[in-house]
């Protein structure tokens, strides 16, 4: 069985707040793991008024303290915005907490706009070119104390927190397969790269202490409901939340429309249309058709399924019916 799992944004719709995304974050992961979802990942962005997981380490105690077996992380921590022994230390707290079920997901991009990069990180120029000498440092952070290591993470020294490469583009690719790391590829915002880049990644792989062989996991938008109508309406929250963000009017969660001609220009739309192409929408027999697709075409070892879905109790049950979809696809490949 290709196992699924879970990236959630804690998004904050028009109307609602932070503490009430978190809270949804929160039933979110208990149903999922109550479906056989792996793990459930939070990603980390700043400056956005329509999502909430900022301060992504907190948010993903919050989330492992309220569950009990799924996997939880991070898709990702940007690390250029943090140092690495800060990192360290933070998910070590999180492993010594919640032993065997933290993954520590990791990205080079700023995850907000360069004003907000730059409030964050004042050496902004050369911060994303560190990423790979970061990641070895926070790795050896994470890994056994060397004689006469001077800095340590306590906690975090040994526990090994086990790290993924993010990325949309052939450096995250190539730097995971040097590093003999699982990848993960963000097509559910960034399709165009994925195909070359997970050929990259298998073509270079460096077995490692870590991971014996290639593993990727491929990033989709899952936008299910009883019927095609219904799930095509829930997609336009997100549909208008890429227009806005392009506009540079970002902000929370808008609730569905009937008519996206109506707020798009003809360039929008089909900008939007190939940022989301890895995406599933409709019914249940169309979502496992769409997915069925995706793993042919990619040989994903694992997909990780997202939706900015507006009213919670129908986020809930798209989820739901992607599960269920993973147990009819399990039982097909079986036969």
């Amino acid at each position: 069985m290709i196992p699924f799992s879970v990236l959630d944004l804690a998004p904050i719709r028009q109307g609602s707040d932070a503490a009430q995304a978190f809270r949804n974050s929160l039933d979110l992961a208990r149903h999922a793991e109550t479906w056989g979802f792996r793990r459930f990942w939070l990603a980390e962005h700043h400056n956005m008024t329509g999502i909430a997981s900022a301060a992504t380490s907190v948010v993903i105690g919050h989330i492992a303290g309220g569950t009990k077996t799924i996997r939880v992380g991070s898709g990702g921590v940007m690390l250029p915005n943090h140092s690495p022994l800060v990192i360290a230390e933070q998910f070590g707290t999180l492993e010594s907490l919640y032993p065997g079920r933290i993954d520590l997901g990791l990205g080079r991009a700023p995850g907000t706009d360069q004003f907000t990069a730059r409030a964050m990180r004042r050496d902004l120029a050369t911060a994303a070119e560190n990423f790979p000498h970061d990641v070895l440092e926070l790795q050896a952070l994470l890994g056994d104390v060397q004689p006469n290591q001077a800095i340590r993470a306590v906690p975090g020294m040994g526990l090994k927190v086990p790290l993924w490469i993010l990325g949309s583009s052939m450096f995250g690719a190539q730097l995971a397969a040097m590093l003999g790391l699982p990848f993960a590829f963000a097509s559910h915002f960034a399709p165009q790269m994925l195909m070359p880049a997970l050929r990259e990644y298998r073509a270079r792989f460096e077995p490692s202490v870590q991971l014996d062989k290639p593993y990727a996991m491929v990033a989709v938008n899952v936008f299910a409901a009883d019927s095609d109508d219904e799930a095509r309406r829930m997609f336009t929250s997100l549909q208008q939340q890429f227009i806005n963000l392009r506009r540079g009017t970002p902000g929370p969660l808008p609730p569905p429309v009937d008519d996206m001609d109506a707020l798009w220009s003809p360039a929008e739309k089909a900008g939007v249309g190939q940022a989301l192409a890895y995406a599933a929408v409709g019914s249940p027999e169309v979502v496992e058709q769409r997915l069925k697709e995706i793993i042919a075409d990619t040989a994903a070892d694992e997909l990780i399924t997202t939706g900015q879905i507006y009213d919670h109790t129908a986020r809930l049950h798209s989820f739901e019916i992607a599960a269920g979809v993973r147990d009819r696809l399990a039982a097909q490949r079986a036969v």
